[in-house]
């Protein structure tokens, strides 16, 4: 929510929400939880769709946190130049959850954002880039929207890792519940978002809807459709908490 002076007394309209998406199929999933279809926009090596009636604009962003990072920060910096920038960006999609505590077909949402691979590897272990002295692994979104984004969805609130290369291996799998012991899910986008969102000042939410169980990896056991699904209906009920929270709240 943005306040705003009209005839000398203060109003409020909806905060601008851009909803960063990997690839299409995700986008047209958030797109089906809101009545009204949306009009395409062209931007620079991306396809924006914006909903009408205060709904939010959908920008299928990209696999992978670097190209998530620049075509959302190409959504942000368009904005910003036509007057109207956004008040908050949501990485959402579907994603790995780690078993027991996120089954497939549930929701979660990240109250912590954060790179599992961006740093060294050492004789000692991993360090990650902050350990090297620059840089930022984990961004944290507003702890009110997290807590209402939960109660709305029914999504379980924890860590959500980023990675450019999906878990395989049960191997792996450990490893990074041994690094990351709050991780509930792993996609590769929202870290790339957030770096964006951040970059301009803007706050971040991630929303994930698990569609496999992060491990060994067997597509046979994938739930795309599944997860899919459940990321339209969150979205449904996600949409009055996104239209009225206020940024400046935080």
């Amino acid at each position: 929510m943005v306040l705003q002076a009209e005839e000398g007394r203060l109003t409020t309209s909806p905060t601008r929400v851009l909803v960063a998406t990997a690839v299409p199929a995700e986008r047209d999933a958030v797109a089906r939880a809101f009545p009204a279809p949306a009009a395409e926009t062209a931007l620079p090596g991306a396809a924006l769709l914006r909903v009408p009636d205060g709904g939010p604009d959908l920008l299928a962003a990209g696999v992978g946190p670097a190209l998530a990072a620049a075509s959302t920060a190409a959504a942000l910096t368009a904005a910003a130049l036509a007057g109207a920038p956004y008040g908050l960006v949501v990485s959402a999609g579907i994603g790995g959850g780690f078993p027991p505590h996120a089954p497939v077909g549930s929701l979660v949402v990240a109250d912590a954002i954060t790179a599992a691979d961006l740093g060294a590897e050492t004789a000692d272990g991993f360090l990650p880039v902050t350990d090297l002295g620059f840089g930022t692994v984990t961004h944290r979104p507003p702890p009110a929207l997290v807590r209402a984004a939960a109660t709305a969805t029914g999504a379980r609130p924890g860590t959500v890792l980023t990675g450019s290369t999906v878990t395989g291996t049960a191997e792996r799998a450990a490893l990074l519940r041994t690094r990351h012991p709050d991780a509930l899910a792993e996609a590769m986008e929202g870290f790339g978002v957030a770096e964006a969102a951040a970059a301009q000042g803007v706050p971040v939410l991630e929303l994930r809807a698990v569609s496999n169980p992060v491990g060994p990896r067997d597509r046979a056991a994938w739930r795309i459709g599944e997860a899919l699904a459940a990321l339209t209906d969150a979205f449904g009920k996600l949409a009055p908490v996104l239209r009225s929270w206020n940024p400046h709240e935080r």
